[in-house]
């Protein structure tokens, strides 16, 4: 199930995503407190914008709605505040081949790989980090 969503927390999200229990995989670590990650902040500024540059881009894009629907997915993750990195790095790939072409919205797609890296793939428990 996904939201269909405006904006980072404008909007309470339901949103059901394939995961481990226990939160393996999770971008805040499977505990603690993720609203406070600044990374979860960077992230729905990015996905914010991407979203905004391709509403107003004119051409007639073959995948705009599935970029949209991934960009909603991807900022429902934020708004739920424990995203999960494999899940990231999907949606991160579904966007990529919806719109990676569109030079226009270039600049935004690489703020959004960007921030996906920062979550980066979590360390085994009890192995530094």
């Amino acid at each position: 199930m996904r939201s269909d969503r405006t904006d980072c927390g404008t909007r309470t999200a339901v949103v059901a995503y394939g995961g481990t229990p226990g939160g393996e995989g999770r971008a805040d670590g499977g505990g603690g407190t993720a609203g406070t990650d600044p990374r979860l902040t960077e992230l729905c500024a990015a996905v914010s914008r991407l979203r905004r540059e391709l509403a107003g881009h004119p051409a007639d894009l073959r995948d705009r709605g599935a970029a949209e629907e991934e960009l909603a997915a991807l900022d429902a993750m934020v708004a739920a505040g424990v995203p999960e990195v494999p899940c990231l790095q999907r949606s991160l790939l579904l966007i990529t081949g919806a719109v990676g072409s569109v030079s226009a919205l270039a600049p935004a797609l690489a703020e959004v790989r960007h921030v996906i890296e920062l979550f980066g793939a979590q360390p085994a428990p009890g192995r530094g980090g």
